[in-house]
């Protein structure tokens, strides 16, 4: 197939092809057809399903042009794979997460069952904890999930999380100032954003105060209204900390809650916030709570030889045996049912 599609001239004209016919290159690049350009035209030929997609992007590129609208080279990444969605719908239709975020042109999907009713957990409730080890996406999905709702504009702001803890080392003495300080803390967020948006519109939705990274800390005292917060090693909160964090939520707000209890750094593990949390909130209305364990580890096969290794030889004892088996209680509480009877709050 082959068709001929009539580009804006002018200053316009870049606003399709891109900078160096960059959205061009794109096409050819991820759909595979045939792109050429001259005077005014451009001519796509291959498959028709593609060479239809391929039209359909250059027809949304002249619109945001006609509109003086700037496109990112993330923005058009995204057309391609929406375009490509509407295309080849699923089997049995819809969506099978919710979810339209990209990260290197490619759709951010579950990869596993855990991760699947994490998502969906986050779509259906207002506050959502995914407690597990390293590797298994809940972060990442978390922001995924985030930049999903800004995109759609069913929140208006995001804010991004963790408190300033780590294991041997103190904010006093690290070098700098406190932006300095604090920054190495917040990195792993920043660095998941920057997979799923350009740098510049990072950069330009920090500066608007649409993007927040912020210490825990910060937090304290503010109410937010239509926002989507995401506090990530909630493990190393203390009680008081994750109520204070709790009480942020406004109306229209959605919070979702990330931690590895197997990585706690408080003095004494019992007293993580994540843990009183999760048991405190189980059969609150509009709260889930998703875990993962070692076998939904997605990153490098090492990591889950990694996790399982630990598993193995670290075992709990004391206060933090009985926090572990609090957050066994709290996940499922149907299979430690009785165990808690009688029981106080703390």
């Amino acid at each position: 197939m082959e068709i001929t599609v009539h580009v804006p001239e002018g200053h316009d004209s870049i606003g399709v092809l891109g900078s160096a016919e960059r959205n061009l290159k794109m096409l050819r690049e991820m759909l595979g057809v045939r792109v050429s350009s001259r005077h005014g035209e451009v001519r796509l030929a291959g498959d028709p399903a593609e060479v239809t997609i391929a039209r359909n992007v250059l027809e949304r590129l002249r619109r945001d042009a006609q509109r003086s609208r700037a496109v990112s080279r993330q923005d058009v990444l995204g057309m391609i794979a929406e375009e490509t969605d509407r295309s080849r719908p699923r089997p049995g239709g819809g969506d099978a997460t919710g979810l339209r975020v990209y990260a290197q042109g490619r759709r951010i999907e579950p990869k596993n069952d855990t991760q699947r009713a994490y998502l969906e957990a986050i779509r259906e409730h207002d506050l959502i904890f995914g407690v597990g080890p390293a590797g298994t996406g809940k972060t990442y999905l978390a922001v995924a999930s985030a930049v999903h709702m800004l995109k759609e504009q069913s929140i208006g702001k995001l804010i991004l999380c963790r408190p300033a803890v780590e294991a041997g080392e103190r904010l006093g003495f690290l070098p700098g100032d406190l932006a300095e300080k604090v920054n190495p803390y917040l990195r792993p967020l920043l660095d998941a954003l920057h997979d799923m948006m350009d740098y510049a519109d990072v950069q330009r939705f920090i500066a608007a105060d649409v993007i927040e990274v912020v210490p825990l800390a910060f937090m304290r005292g503010r109410t937010l209204n239509g926002a989507a917060i995401i506090l990530d090693e909630a493990q190393n909160t203390t009680r008081s900390q994750m109520k204070m964090f709790l009480t942020r939520m406004g109306h229209g707000s959605k919070v979702i809650v990330t931690g590895d209890t197997t990585q706690i750094d408080l003095p004494d593990p019992a007293d993580s916030g994540l843990i009183d949390a999760v048991r405190r909130l189980r059969r609150v209305e509009g709260v889930a709570s998703v875990g993962f364990t070692g076998r939904d580890v997605v990153r490098h096969k090492m990591v889950q030889r990694i996790v399982d290794a630990y598993a193995d030889t670290d075992r709990p004892d004391g206060a933090r045996a009985d926090a572990r088996r609090a957050l066994e209680m709290a996940m499922d509480p149907d299979t430690h049912a009785g165990d808690d009877a009688g029981g106080t709050e703390h």
